[in-house]
């Protein structure tokens, strides 16, 4: 008998598939008021990286939360690209050190907890990803973290708390993504560091 497809996945690749290409309509039409003589005005920059940060945040939901077969593959540079444009709209800077083009689904549960630790240095901060053949590695720094322990209890807790909300849902997303792949999640807590092995 075959696996119930996954609806949620399929619903958030279909949400982000239909906003791609919009997005992408609106910033091919402020390039093009931007070759417009004069002055560049800031507005015109104001919305330039707001739709960069936009078409970055749904490329990114849709490797986090869209459907992914087990043989899809990603390449680093397109890894690399989506961190890239989202990094220069945030207040968090990622440093991707695998070379490797990786499985989608590997890639899927990086960037789920890279969510959580977004959701932790919620002041700003970098975060290292590192992959290799013993396993991934991700970091997050900040002078100051901002840590819910209910929220981080649901990454090794298979049951979420009933009240976590949207902002949260990929903390509860974790749990299962790891036992899909047959992982384990180690987390370690300081003053100014996160540190997720798995």
């Amino acid at each position: 008998m075959q696996d119930k497809p996954d609806l949620a996945a399929l619903i958030a690749s279909r949400i982000c598939h239909d906003l791609i290409s919009p997005i992408g309509a609106i910033g091919n039409g402020v390039e093009l008021l931007a070759m417009d003589a004069g002055p560049q005005r800031p507005e015109m920059a104001l919305i330039s990286e707001s739709v960069a940060n936009a078409n970055a945040r749904i490329r990114f939901f849709r490797i986090s939360f869209g459907a992914a077969t087990r043989d899809q593959r990603i390449a680093r540079s397109e890894v690399m690209s989506i961190l890239t444009d989202l990094t220069r709209g945030g207040r968090t800077a990622y440093q991707w050190n695998s070379t490797a083009e990786l499985s989608r689904r590997e890639v899927r549960l990086a960037f789920l907890l890279l969510q959580c630790l977004e959701t932790a240095l919620a002041y700003g901060g970098k975060v290292e990803i590192s992959h290799d053949d013993s396993g991934w590695t991700i970091t997050g720094t900040a002078s100051r973290l901002k840590i819910d322990p209910a929220l981080w209890e649901v990454l090794t807790e298979p049951r979420a708390p009933s009240d976590i909300g949207a902002g949260q849902v990929h903390f509860a997303l974790v749990p299962d993504e790891l036992a899909r792949q047959g992982r384990r999640l180690v987390i370690e807590i300081g003053e100014t560091a996160i540190k997720l092995t798995f």
